[in-house]
């Protein structure tokens, strides 16, 4: 195949999930009819490297990952992140729930190794399921070695269209209370929007506006990035902390210090690249799941699934009750441990599209809902699963 066969097939195929997420006005998120075009396409005359093939291999992905999450550290300033401490615990309350139902009944029913092997996976990203993926093998745990990775690469069936239900729940709710007069766009998030590029740029105020060209945006976004890897790589020797967990804290300091402007990957006119190139890259691990592979571990696989969910959205109601924060809003921070980021980015922005052509509305809408589910994806994904794979690796 050609690398631009490869690559029309792929674009395609996203414009076909974004396509269904507007004729059904998100109750069907692109990522679920995404995930199951590109299964069908592995079992039948995808080559297993058609990613790769269409331009973006692995080091392309990581590389606008950095990129990305930096991108994403501009959306949230410190203050924001302190206002959203509820969320972190809400997130924190659902991985318990999730810990909690699996070892309490998973374990009589799938046994102690399985929900061992399976938690950091369906918490988490492609780090955590090959940390356990790599453990289980090197435990002579074959099966179990697959299992880790087809559980991180299906959890998303689970969540995407949960999330999309909830969170269409919840932004009906919000305009209800917004059209009545009961509620407003959050200041913080309306400063990305009516500031002035100059008063965000407070370390280059007296650069004229010419110079701040495209490339330039790019080099601040990257040079943000690389300080978050070297930090990562210095504490490496006395801890372990993830490059992309530093990226989004970086980011968020260098917007509030002035180095960067808020969604400069957008301003850089970037982002929509970067998000088409780390789409294709989260499909390709859909290349592993297999008809007999999936078959062989269909009943673990939906059992674990279905309990994680069920602990989760109890944890996360009961944090919900006593935070004061709707019930919908709490179990859809919590699903966002069954994929993350660009995931939550993607369908809280389908959802909100789909519920207001107003742009007011949408921009109250986004203000409400975007800080806490990004929030809520790094918490749980990037952080904790990381954390949870480290020490569950030494009981196999």
């Amino acid at each position: 195949m050609s690398q631009m066969l490869a690559l029309v097939i792929l674009v395609f195929i996203l414009f076909i999930g974004d396509l269904v997420a507007v004729r059904t006005k998100a109750w069907v998120p692109s990522i679920f009819v995404c995930a199951i075009l590109f299964l069908l396409g592995y079992w039948t005359f995808f080559p297993q490297d058609i990613v790769a093939l269409a331009g973006v291999p692995p080091v392309v992905a990581t590389m606008l990952m950095y990129l990305l999450i930096t991108n994403m550290g501009t959306l949230l300033s410190i203050e924001e992140l302190k206002n959203q401490w509820k969320t972190i615990l809400i997130a924190l309350s659902g991985i318990l729930g999730i810990i909690a139902i699996l070892f309490g009944i998973g374990t009589f029913i799938f046994g102690f190794e399985t929900i061992v092997v399976a938690i950091p996976p369906l918490v988490g990203g492609i780090v955590s399921a090959l940390i356990m993926s790599e453990g289980a093998k090197e435990a002579g745990l074959a099966s179990l070695s697959v299992f880790a990775i087809v559980i991180y690469v299906m959890q998303g069936f689970a969540g995407y269209p949960l999330t999309s239900i909830m969170l269409k729940k919840e932004g009906k709710r919000l305009l209800t209370q917004y059209r009545n007069g009961e509620l407003s766009v959050k200041e913080s998030e309306t400063a990305a929007t009516s500031e002035n590029v100059k008063v965000e740029l407070k370390l280059f105020k007296n650069m004229p506006e010419k110079y701040n060209t495209d490339f330039f945006k790019f080099f601040r976004l990257a040079l943000v990035a690389y300080l978050a890897y070297l930090v990562s790589a210095l504490l490496a020797p006395v801890a372990t902390v993830s490059p992309f967990v530093l990226c989004l804290l970086f980011g968020v300091i260098a917007t509030s210090i002035g180095f960067l402007e808020k969604q400069v990957l957008q301003k850089a006119n970037g982002f929509g690249f970067a998000i088409l190139a780390l789409m294709l890259f989260i499909f390709d691990g859909l290349k592993q799941a297999t008809p007999n592979m999936m078959l062989e571990i269909l009943y673990p696989l939906i059992g674990v699934i279905v309990l994680g969910v069920i602990g989760m959205y109890i944890f996360s109601f009961i944090a919900g009750k006593i935070l004061k924060v709707s019930k919908e809003m709490a179990f859809s921070i919590s699903l966002t441990a069954l994929y993350g980021f660009p995931a939550d980015y993607i369908i809280t922005n389908e959802v909100i599209k789909a519920l207001t052509e107003d742009e007011q509305e949408r921009e109250m809408l986004t203000s409400h809902m975007l800080p806490p589910m990004l929030v809520g994806g790094f918490i749980t994904v990037t952080i904790v699963s990381v954390i949870l794979a480290g020490m569950f690796v030494g009981f196999l």
